[in-house]
């Protein structure tokens, strides 16, 4: 299968190997789009691509870019959309209702996302979506085996709006456990760091879907502390609540359990090997390409034909 897979430039460093897994199982022409290139799509196309060569055209592109320019995406055929963050549909944030109105635009399209609820949502609206979670790259993170001196910690952002919830919990478990609230820079620091840490805490609060740095996490040997996002949710990733990882809906419920897992360090150093055996076996970026190839293969809602041709064709008589 021929795919035409466009990309956003800023994100190479990121999830580069999610790329090359995807392209282990196509024949995969990769472009990286610039922003000037994502904000006209007519354009790019016009001089660069020919759109009878591919059997697939796979956007994973910026959602801000894409809603601009509905008029023109209607007539990429073979369309199917790669996306990560169609949970803020469902949340208040800038974003609320705006994935579910962009796809009805474009009912034909195919939509990749990696939320399982949010692709239930989703199909309830009439969306042709399929879901392949989140993942983490395998080149890059793994268990180092370093002492694990820091013993309670979350890397990553706090300040976006969408992130109120996550803030919110996290200073009032700071208020009460000496809890490392830190950023890296990617790549080795990051990698590190992650190895550093004993008891990872992910508070993906709200948001219905769990984040990168859940995978993460478990791939390099941390035991994950991670907002509960549902029963539906956990089953379709193989989570289980103190087997795999630590889940909580509120800061007592993981202070009760915390306290478990500090009274037994047996039990937590099987939860952090099992979380790991999980994220290796099954949320590589590597595995996950070929989980998208496999989304790509099934057949897609005809498009319907655009009103100038069924004119043209009323002319002619056929």
């Amino acid at each position: 299968m021929k795919v035409l897979f466009l990309v956003q430039a800023e994100q190479r460093a990121i999830l580069d190997r999610l790329y090359e897994g995807i392209a282990q199982h196509c024949d995969c022409d990769i472009r990286w789009l610039d922003g000037r290139q994502q904000a006209n799509l007519r354009r790019y196309f016009h001089q660069h691509v020919q759109v009878e060569r591919y059997e697939r055209i796979l956007f994973f592109l910026r959602f801000k870019q894409e809603i601009r320019q509905v008029s023109f995406i209607r007539s990429v055929p073979n369309l199917v959309i790669l996306e990560h963050d169609a949970y803020q549909n469902y949340i208040p944030c800038k974003y609320t209702g705006k994935f579910s109105a962009h796809y009805r635009r474009l009912p034909w399209a195919r939509v990749i996302s990696s939320g399982y609820q949010v692709v239930q949502r989703l199909k309830a609206e009439g969306v042709d979506a399929v879901f392949v979670p989140k993942g983490y790259d395998q080149a890059l993170l793994q268990n180092l085996q370093l002492e694990r001196d820091i013993e309670l910690a979350f890397i990553g952002s706090t300040k976006s709006g969408a992130y109120s919830a996550r803030k919110a919990l996290l200073d009032e478990l700071g208020r009460q456990e000496n809890l490392l609230i830190t950023r890296t820079r990617s790549g080795d620091e990051y990698l590190k760091t992650l190895n550093r840490i004993r008891f990872f805490v992910s508070a993906d609060v709200g948001m219905g879907e769990y984040m990168i740095k859940n995978f993460e996490a478990m791939a390099c040997g941390c035991v994950l502390l991670a907002y509960d996002q549902g029963e539906a949710e956990n089953r379709a990733l193989g989570f289980v609540d103190m087997e795999n990882l630590l889940l909580y809906r509120s800061v007592d419920e993981l202070l009760e359990k915390l306290a478990r897992l500090r009274a037994d360090p047996a039990l937590a150093a099987r939860i952090a090997a099992n979380g790991q055996a999980l994220a290796t076996e099954r949320y590589s970026f590597a595995r996950l390409g070929e989980d998208i190839v496999e989304a790509l293969r099934a057949p897609l809602r005809p498009a319907p034909i655009p009103g100038w041709l069924c004119r043209l064709r009323n002319r002619l008589g056929i």
